[in-house]
């Protein structure tokens, strides 16, 4: 999130965060909102209808898009914001992902694999994990001496430059969804 919010204050990124959604008032994004004077609402896990109050609080909202960052529950997509919810995944899906494969999880785990390369994917969220058409990916070398904060380091900067590609691509209007695939059309090129 604060990439996003140094990227839109500095002109890089041409857009507005009109909400943000948490699952906890105690995170550091959260901290973050409130340093930025963004609006803040806190919907709790343990929420009756869990993806219904999320999605209520976004549509209030009225954003364009829906940016995931940190956002490690399960939510019910639906239907109205098919193809408007991003998220960001530490890896070069459909490898490494999945329930449970979050932070570290997903670098210990493509050390212990031996891959030679990872990396990022931006993609749109669906009802499952990591599962929706991907819209950008960024490849980082996996170095014979990495650790798993060495290359969650590399990853996380090579997700600084994805994220804001992807929205300004979905922004842009010029793209379509081509069964997994998202396909930037004539217009964007």
């Amino acid at each position: 999130m604060q990439n996003l919010i140094d990227r839109i204050a500095d002109g890089r990124l041409d857009a507005d965060i009109v909400r943000i959604v948490s699952s906890r008032a105690d995170v550091y994004g959260v901290e973050r909102a409130q340093l930025a004077r963004l609006p803040v609402t806190v919907i709790p896990k343990s929420t009756p209808s869990f993806s219904d109050a999320v999605f209520a609080a976004v549509r209030e909202a009225q954003p364009d898009l829906v940016v995931m960052g940190g956002w490690l529950h399960l939510v019910r997509i639906p239907e109205d914001f098919r193809h408007r919810v991003l998220n960001i995944h530490p890896s070069l899906l459909p490898a490494f992902g999945g329930k449970g494969m979050f932070g570290h999880h997903v670098h210990e785990a493509v050390l212990a694999y031996g891959a030679k390369c990872t990396g990022c994917t931006v993609h749109f969220a669906d009802d499952t994990y990591d599962t929706g058409p991907i819209i950008v990916q960024k490849v980082v070398p996996v170095l014979d001496d990495d650790t798993p904060e060495s290359l969650m380091e590399r990853v996380y900067a090579a997700e600084c430059e994805a994220y804001p590609e992807a929205i300004r691509l979905i922004a842009n209007g010029a793209w379509r969804v081509d069964g997994r695939r998202v396909v930037a059309t004539s217009e964007a090129l």
